[in-house]
C-alpha cells in the first residue's frame, strides 16, 4: 500500500470523471466462460461524444429534406394543372365522347342548327358544357359556323334571302363575326333592296303588256325576265312571262296565216328567246319552214325576173315587169334578202347612168326624174351624188330639135367663173375630205365626213375635177380599209366599212363575197366565245353573222349549239 500510496505521491493524480468501466467486458451473470461455446465477437459502444456528433448531422438532413419534398408537391400539382386536358382523356369519359361522336356525325349529315338537341350545334356545345376546355368541342362549334356560312352564301345565290339571312347571323354567333361574313351581310342587303325594285318592275311589265308591248326593252317580256333574274322563285313575274308566251305565239300564227313572213319570224324569235321550252314552239317552227319553203319558191322567181329585166334595160317605170318592180316584191318576202338589196342598188345605178347621159343631151327634166327615183333606193351613192352636183352646176340649154333661128337665139349664159375665194374654199374642203377618207371617216361624222366634205365642195363648183373624182373614188378606198380592218380581227371596223360601201355603191357585186367573208369571221369569234361560256358575247356575235349571211350553214348549227348550252 506503500509502494501505491509512493506512487500517487510521486505522480500526483489528474482529475478524471468517474466512469463504470468496460462495461463490454461484463459478464451479467458473472458465469464462467464455456469453453465449448464459440465467442462472439461485440462491436464496441461509441463515445458519447461521437454519438453527439452523429444525431447533429442526422438533425441537419432533416432540415433540407422538408423543403425539398414541397417542391416536389409544387412540381407535381403544376404538372397535373397543365396537363389536365391529356390526363382526363386517359380517364374513361364514356357521357362527353358518346356526345362529340354525335356531334361529328350531325355535322357530316348536315344538321348543323335545331331546337330539338340532335344538331351539331347542340351536341357540340353539349360536349362544351360537359368540359369547357376541350378544344375538340370548340373546334366543332368552328366548323359549324363555317358550314353555316357556306349555306348562307349559297341560298343567297338562290335568292333565298330570309334563309340566307338566318344562317348568316348563326355563322357570326359561332365564328364571332369576321371579313366574310361581313361580305355577305353586305351582299344580302344588296339583294334584299334589288327585291324591294322588282314591284317597281312587275307594275311597269303589267302596264305594258296590257298595252300590247311584248318585245324591246321596256317590253314585258324584258321587264318579267329581269325580275325572276333578280328573284328566281316570284310565281306574279313566272305567271306574266306564260301570257308574254302565249301572247307571242298568238301574233306569230296570224303573221304565218297573212303570209307576213318577216312579222312570224320576228314573233317566234322574241319567243324562243323569252321561253325555249314553251309548248307552241314546234309546231310554229313546223309551220314556219312550210312557208318559209313556199317564200323561197317565190322569192328565186322574183329575183330572177328582176335580174333578166336589168339585163333587158326595163329598169323602172310602170307596170310590174321590171327590175324595180320585181326586187321590190323579193324585199316584201324577205326584207334582209341580201340579192334582193344588190337588185335594188343595180336599178339605181341604172338610172344614175341614164341621168348621166340626159344631162349630157340637156335633158335636165328626165335627169333629175331619174336621180330622184334612184335617190329613193340609195340616197348616198357616191355616183348619184356626183350626178346630182353635175346636173345642179349645168347651164340650161334648149333641146337641138326645138332650137331656134341663129338670129333669134338667145346667147347662153356664160359659165360660172369663180371668185378666188370659192376657189380656195373648194381646194380647202377637197383637201379635208381626202384627209377625212384616209381616216376612215367615210360617212361619219355628220359635215366633217369625206363623203359630206366632196358633196360641199361640189355644191359649190359641181365640175370641180378633184372633188368627183374623190367622191367617185370612196367605194374602192372603203374596200381597202374593209380588208384591213377584217385581217387586223377588228370585226366591228370591217362591218361599218362594209355598211359604208352599201351606201355609196349599193349595186356592187363584190359586195356579196366582202359579206360572206365577214359572217364567217363572226362565227369564228363566236365559236371561241361558245368555247370559254361566255354566252352573251357569242350570241351577239352570232346576230351580226345572221344579219350578213341568214342562210349561212353554221348560223343554223352553232345557234342550235348556243341554246343547249344555255
Amino acid at each position: 500500500m506503500s509502494e501505491r500510496r509512493d506512487q500517487q505521491d510521486a505522480n500526483p493524480p489528474r482529475r478524471t470523471e468517474p466512469t463504470l468501466g468496460d462495461l463490454d467486458r461484463m459478464d451479467p451473470l458473472n458465469l464462467p466462460p464455456a469453453d465449448d461455446l464459440p465467442q462472439m465477437p461485440v462491436e464496441p459502444r461509441q463515445p458519447r461524444g461521437r454519438r453527439g456528433g452523429y444525431n447533429h448531422r442526422h438533425r441537419r438532413r432533416r432540415g433540407w429534406l422538408v423543403p425539398s419534398l414541397l417542391m416536389l408537391v409544387v412540381v407535381l400539382v403544376g404538372m397535373l394543372w397543365f396537363n389536365q386536358n391529356r390526363l382526363r382523356g386517359m380517364l374513361p369519359r364514356t357521357d362527353f365522347n358518346t356526345v362529340l361522336t354525335q356531334a361529328q356525325q350531325a355535322l357530316q349529315d348536315g344538321r348543323l342548327d335545331g331546337q330539338n338537341g340532335t344538331s351539331a350545334r347542340e351536341l357540340f356545345q353539349a360536349a362544351v358544357a360537359l368540359e369547357p376546355d376541350n378544344d375538340r368541342a370548340h373546334a366543332g362549334l368552328r366548323q359549324v359556323g363555317q358550314a353555316e356560312l357556306a349555306q348562307a352564301d349559297a341560298a343567297l345565290q338562290a335568292g333565298h334571302l330570309d334563309q340566307a339571312t338566318q344562317q348568316a347571323a348563326t355563322a357570326r354567333e359561332l365564328l364571332g363575326g369576321g371579313s366574310d361574313i361581313d361580305r355577305l351581310d353586305r351582299a344580302i342587303a344588296s339583294a334584299r333592296a334589288a327585291q324591294m325594285h322588282t314591284g317597281d318592275l312587275i307594275g311597269q311589265a303589267q302596264q305594258a303588256l296590257a298595252a300590247g308591248q311584248l318585245d324591246g326593252p321596256a317590253g314585258a317580256g324584258a321587264l318579267y325576265q329581269r325580275v325572276l333574274h333578280a328573284d328566281p322563285g316570284n310565281a306574279v313575274a313566272a305567271h306574266g312571262l306564260d301570257q308574254v308566251g302565249y301572247a307571242l305565239a298568238v301574233q306569230a300564227r296570224k303573221a304565218l296565216d297573212a303570209k307576213d313572213t318577216a312579222a312570224a319570224d320576228h314573233a317566234i324569235e322574241q319567243l324562243a328567246a323569252l321561253q325555249p321550252n314553251n309548248g307552241s314552239l314546234p309546231a310554229l317552227r313546223a309551220l314556219q319552214a312550210q312557208t318559209r319553203k313556199q317564200d323561197d319558191s317565190a322569192l328565186d322567181a322574183a329575183l330572177s325576173q328582176g335580174e333578166n329585166a336589168l339585163r333587158d334595160g326595163r329598169i323602172g317605170g310602170p307596170g310590174e315587169n321590171t327590175a324595180l318592180a320585181h326586187f321590190q316584191a323579193a324585199l316584201k318576202l324577205d326584207p334582209d334578202n341580201a340579192r334582193a338589196r344588190a337588185g335594188l342598188g343595180k336599178v339605181a345605178q341604172a338610172m344614175t347612168v341614164q341621168a348621166s347621159a340626159a344631162i349630157d343631151a340637156n335633158d335636165m327634166a328626165q335627169a333629175r326624174s331619174l336621180l330622184d327615183q334612184a335617190a329613193a333606193l340609195a340616197p348616198r351613192s357616191a355616183d348619184l351624188a356626183a350626178a346630182r352636183a353635175r346636173l345642179d352646176s349645168a347651164a340650161p340649154k334648149p333641146p337641138a330639135a326645138a332650137q331656134p333661128d341663129a338670129e333669134e337665139a338667145e346667147a347662153p349664159p356664160a359659165p360660172v367663173v369663180l371668185s378666188p375665194q370659192q376657189s380656195a374654199a373648194v381646194a380647202q374642203l377637197v383637201q379635208r375630205a381626202q384627209l377625212a377618207a384616209s381616216n376612215g371617216n367615210i360617212m361619219l361624222p355628220p359635215g366633217d365626213s369625206a363623203y359630206d366634205l366632196y358633196r360641199s365642195a361640189l355644191a359649190i363648183d359641181g365640175n370641180n375635177g378633184p372633188a368627183l373624182n374623190g367622191l367617185q373614188a370612196l367605194p374602192r378606198q372603203v374596200e381597202v380599209q374593209f380588208n384591213e380592218a377584217l385581217a387586223a380581227g377588228k370585226l366591228a371596223r370591217a362591218d361599218e366599212m362594209l355598211a359604208n360601201l352599201a351606201e355609196l355603191a349599193p349595186g356592187d357585186a363584190a359586195q356579196n363575197g366582202l359579206s360572206d367573208r365577214l359572217a364567217s369571221a363572226w362565227l369564228d369569234q363566236a365559236e371561241q366565245q361558245l368555247g370559254r361560256d361566255d354566252y352573251v358575247g357569242a350570241s351577239q356575235s352570232l346576230d351580226r353573222a345572221r344579219k350578213l349571211a341568214p342562210n349561212h350553214p353554221r348560223v343554223v348549227d352553232l345557234a342550235a349549239r348556243l341554246q343547249g348550252r344555255r
